[in-house]
Formats: structure tokens, sequence, C-alpha cells
């Protein structure tokens, strides 16, 4: 017996041992990330920017350039509230697997057995039956949107749930289902739909008793809190005009195209929501989902036929650069772009928000990651191995007249 507990000792020792040794330190890199945003932001001229890197269940760093409020002088951090538009859509899929997980609905029931209002037509007879899966794959063959102008300036008139089942009728299938890949906020605010006739609650209400509040993600919200604009909820600017300059955009809503397009939130709680999928994935217990059923959203569910696009249940799912599985998704509403990617290998996330159209934020969630990729070396051992010191290449470089800063 002592035998063995001295067994269990040393184990535990030596693996505390490795975990130290084998932990990276990012610290030059994060200076560099720090003094290469705040070069961006003047550079791409963006109002503000936030952004986040999570490792498994460890926030790495985060921080914010620019302003949340340009009239007002409001300076954007790591609070500053955003619309997220589209990442909207993981939340809802949640949602759905969640009502799956329960015995509920089934992924290859059809979305006319749920839903009394829908009755799109079907323009292809020999069309497969459209369905829950081929809703949150994007391959249903349905239109992109309702019926509705709502992404048309400047007024953005997202119409209400009543207004968008009032036009289905009028609507019809752009080819048979499960066909080919088409993107569709209509399918996904269908899929709203579906978790209130299901759960009987609104879409609101089971979103924030179900995944919001028992992940504590207190910022995040499926609308934007109107009573916070030009405070903590950052000024959405329009892309750059002819003049250079970036006009202020009117606040919206995204109503009844909530659950495709509607929620709000910071990167610090996306970071905390892709820290919940990692340790799910590592988990054999139920939180929110099944392990084995987040598991099952984050593999590939569609390829399309010319392979560009491969697409889980409600996550894009694609193979990076470094030759690891991502998931995520990007989010682009009037005046705010963002991003949320996951490495499933890695377990490192990566989230931006930029109050402003016309901009890329994978653009800097991608740099980032590449910056970090060239510290390699654990903290134990930088006295022993040579590194690549990037406090040495930290500052700034002028190479006029050729090229810029």
């Amino acid at each position: 017996m002592k035998n063995y507990v001295l067994l269990l000792a040393c184990f535990f020792l030596l693996h505390n041992a490795y975990s130290q040794k084998s932990k990276k330190d990012y610290t030059e890199a994060f200076q560099l990330i720090e003094v290469w945003l705040e070069a961006q932001k003047d550079f791409d001229q963006l109002p503000g920017l936030t952004a986040i890197v999570v490792e498994d269940q460890e926030v790495l760093w985060s921080g914010a350039v620019g302003m949340a409020n340009k009239e007002q002088n409001v300076k954007a951090d790591e609070n500053t509230i955003c619309s997220i538009c589209s990442i909207s859509k993981l939340f809802t899929s949640v949602a759905i697997m969640k009502l799956y997980d329960e015995g509920k609905i089934r992924l290859d029931d059809k979305v006319s057995d749920h839903l009394p209002a829908y009755d799109l037509k079907q323009k292809y007879p020999g069309s497969g039956p459209i369905t829950i899966r081929a809703l949150m794959t994007h391959s249903s063959g349905l239109p992109r949107e309702a019926a509705y102008p709502y992404w048309t300036g400047p007024d953005f008139p997202f119409p209400t749930k009543d207004e968008i089942d009032s036009k289905l009728k009028d609507q019809e299938t752009l080819y048979p289902a499960s066909t080919y890949f088409q993107y569709s906020n209509l399918g996904l605010t269908l899929l709203g739909e579906i978790v209130e006739e299901i759960s009987g609650m609104s879409y609101d209400d089971y979103v924030q008793q179900n995944i919001l509040s028992p992940l504590g993600l207190s910022n995040t919200r499926s609308t934007l809190p109107e009573k916070l604009y030009g405070e903590e909820l950052a000024i959405g600017y329009a892309a750059i005009d002819r003049e250079g300059k970036r006009n202020k955009l009117k606040l919206f809503q995204a109503n009844g195209i909530g659950p495709a397009a509607g929620f709000s939130s910071t990167v610090g709680d996306l970071g905390k929501f892709a820290s919940w999928q990692f340790r799910l994935r590592d988990s054999s217990n139920v939180e929110i989902l099944k392990p084995s059923t987040l598991k099952n959203m984050q593999r590939v569910h569609w390829t399309n036929p010319d392979w560009s696009t491969t697409w889980g249940l409600g996550f894009s799912v694609y193979k990076g650069s470094d030759g690891n599985t991502w998931v995520g998704h990007g989010g682009s509403c009037p005046g705010y772009r963002s991003t949320l990617q996951l490495n499933l290998k890695t377990k490192r996330a990566f989230s931006v928000m930029i109050n402003a159209n016309g901009t890329n934020p994978n653009k800097y969630s991608k740099g980032m990651n590449a910056i970090m990729n060239k510290m390699g070396v654990a903290k134990k051992d930088l006295k022993k191995e040579a590194s690549e010191k990037l406090k040495e290449y930290v500052g700034y470089y002028d190479s006029s007249p050729w090229w810029g800063e």
C-alpha cells in the first residue's frame, strides 16, 4: 500500500512538472499584438476593436483599441458590447440541440411538422423534405432572407415574426433540398420559431434560461440594449466613403430575424462560450448539452458539390492553414463585424469585434494566431533554449517613401 501511495505521489509530481514545463509564455507575443492592433486601427481607420484569446479555460489575453463612441470620446474596452449578428446562429443551434437531447425533436423532422405557419412553396416536385438538419447546414434550398428589405439603410426595417410568417406563402425554394449550400437567415429564423413551438416559451426567454444564465453570460442578450447605446453598447459605423469618413448608423433591432442575427455580446462572454465548448468536449457530464451532441454539431454534416464549403450543425467547420479543424462563426450587421473561431486541437479560441462595416475581423484573429505561433518555448526552458525573441521586433518601422509604416 505504501509503495502504491508513493508511486501515485510521484505520478502527480511528474504530471505537475510536465504541465508547468509545457505551459507557454506568450508575453512577448501579446506585446507585439498590442502594438500591431493599435497600428492597424489607424491604417484601417477602425473606430474601435476589441479582442480576446482563450486557451481552454484560461483567458490568455484580452484588449481593446479605439473608440466605442467617437462623438462622445468613449473608449472601447474588453467590456464593450457590440452586435454579434450571425454568431447569434450558434445560440439558436444550441437551443435546437438541447431540445434534440431531450427527445422533443429529431434532426430529420420536417419543418412543416413543427411550424403551422410554414407554407413556403416547394418549386421542385422531386425535392426531398426540408428538415431541421437541412436548416442547420444551410442546405434546405430556402431563400437567403425573409421577404423584406431589412438590410437597407438608413432605417434597416427588420420585420416581426408575424410579418415574416405572413409572407412565407409568397416565397419559394431556390433549388431542391440537400443540393447546394445556400446561407439562409430565413432558415435560422425558422429554427428560432421551432424553439418557441416546441418549448412553449418565447425564444428570448428560452435562450436566457437555458443557455445564457447557466453559462454566466451576463453581457450577452438576444437583442441590442438600447439604453446602453453610446456607452457600454458601441456606436455602429458604416464603411469608409469616398471622403474617407465613416458615418454613424442608426441603431437597429433584428426583431423577428433575432434567432439569426439579433444578439449582442462582448469578447469576454464569447470567450466564456468558447471555454464551455472546450470543457464540454472533454467531459462525460451534461452541461446544457451532452458532450456527444456538441461533438456531433462540430463535425462536417454538409459538403458542397465543389468541396469549397463544409458545415456542421450550426457551426462553420473547416480545415485551417495549420491543418487543424476549426469551428466557429462570423457576424456582419449594420455597423458591426465580429468573429468567433475555435481550434479544436490546440483548444485556442479567438474573438474579435469591430464597430464598423467594411472591415474583416478574421484578419485580426488570424494575425494574432500567427504571432502566437512564433512563440514555442515553455517558461521553464527560456534560459536553456534559443527562442525567437519577439520583443526585439516590437516597435514602429517607416519605409517611406516606398511603403508605409
